[in-house]
């Protein structure tokens, strides 16, 4: 628990945060830092072909100790925290067998983490506990994958009898802003599959996520003087409330779960003659969510046949369900299964409701299902991982790369 533990906080002390108005690879400067530490302590591991591109993607070897012909796998993580909320200055607190009860992250601020709210605390009452100090987010998304799975690494290499194939290590930039696997070189990499450990919950195992797109809407207005604005002003704010209006009053995130889909609007800045409004379309299944982009194409169609073309709209997709390229080698997942229940960890296989690096490799050729890094309530002050989930999910690692060996015998 203590090597694991130190590792973290020695990640998590290092402030990460990505940056979407940026256009550089990584998105901050500060995100070399860490970078720059993995690529050190990975070489000091004994691994080998450590690399660090230009955009500070980092790649590494653990070479098969196994005669026979093993396929390579890899395991990835991201090492950026959410711009959500800051990272700067972290200060966790270790809170050892964890009785139960509320935690206050912050007296001065009354910022409590408490199981009335947060239930799934109750799942590690007598466990440790690393929490915030209430003004930062922890990291755990992901510094707890990169803890794992260099953790895992480090055990394979000092317990040489446990046999296992070639095995690849990737680390990268920018997950949080959807940019993480956009210069990831999947043939570089050279994986036949990979997991990410970047899930939540222990024993979650997701080969589903959502389709993504973007949206953007303009509205085009005309400023006339108020009083004797009759017949020729158009208010542009009015024409993006009734777009707003006109969209399915439940199909948001606050009142859908498992796989229902949604229409997320998250900003708006405008004025009477120009009005700009953003957000996101997610669903799991790939009809219903080309529905919902036709459905808000036709809504601005109909606003500019009313009031005489007074709309654009642009509509990007950002990454598709991964699952129609992991369901042919459905092995993969079969296999983490079988690790998570040989070590007693019950499997939660369920569709994730967001996206990882792996949904958009798995669409560049390297299939790649998400494995739970044990961290809960992430991007913001109440983030909190039990270190008992950090030690299984590594023991995970270990696993399937002792099963893969055993499978390709």
């Amino acid at each position: 628990m203590k090597p694991i533990v130190e590792r973290f906080i020695r990640y998590i002390s290092i402030d990460t945060q990505s940056d979407s108005a940026s256009d550089t690879t990584p998105s901050t400067e500060k995100q070399w830092e860490l970078a720059r530490l993995l690529t050190e302590e990975l070489k000091a591991l004994g691994m080998q072909d450590v690399t660090i591109d230009e955009h500070a993607y980092i790649m590494a070897t653990l070479p098969s100790n196994v005669a026979h012909d093993v396929p390579v796998i890899g395991f990835i993580s991201h090492f950026d925290t959410s711009p959500d909320y800051s990272g700067t200055d972290v200060k966790p607190q270790i809170i050892e067998a964890y009785d139960g009860k509320d935690i206050i992250l912050n007296q001065e601020k009354n910022i409590v983490l408490s199981p009335d709210y947060f239930e799934d605390l109750k799942l590690y009452e007598g466990q440790t506990l690393i929490t915030t100090d209430g003004n930062t987010l922890l990291g755990a998304d992901d510094k707890a994958g990169i803890t794992e799975i260099m953790s895992a690494m480090q055990f394979l290499i000092e317990h040489p009898e446990i046999k296992h194939g070639p095995i690849r290590v990737g680390f990268t930039p920018d997950e949080e802003i959807g940019r993480g696997a956009h210069k990831f070189d999947v043939k570089k990499f050279g994986a036949e599959w990979a997991y990410t450990m970047d899930g939540s919950q222990i024993g979650e195992l997701e080969y589903e996520n959502f389709n993504a797109a973007g949206v953007t809407l303009t509205f085009k207005g005309k400023s006339v003087h108020p009083g004797y604005a009759k017949g020729k002003m158009k208010n542009s704010l009015l024409y993006a409330n009734e777009f707003l209006s006109l969209l399915p009053k439940k199909e948001v995130p606050q009142y859908t779960e498992h796989r229902e889909g949604f229409f997320h609007f998250y900003g708006m800045d405008g004025g009477i003659e120009k009005t700009t409004i953003k957000g996101i379309i997610r669903d799991h299944d790939r009809d219903k969510f080309d529905a919902r982009k036709a459905l808000l194409r036709k809504i601005v169609e109909d606003l500019n046949e009313t009031y005489s073309d007074v709309a654009e709209i642009t509509i990007k997709d950002q990454y598709y369900n991964m699952r129609e390229k992991v369901e042919p080698v459905m092995h993969i997942v079969e296999i983490a299964e079988k690790a998570m229940q040989e070590l007693h960890i019950t499997p939660i296989i369920k569709p994730i409701r967001g996206g990882t690096d792996g949904s958009q490799l798995s669409y560049m050729g390297l299939p790649c299902p998400n494995i739970f890094a044990g961290g809960h309530n992430f991007h913001g002050p109440y983030e909190y991982v039990p270190v008992q989930s950090m030690e299984k999910a590594t023991e995970v690692i270990v696993k399937i790369a002792e099963l893969t060996a055993e499978k390709y015998a």
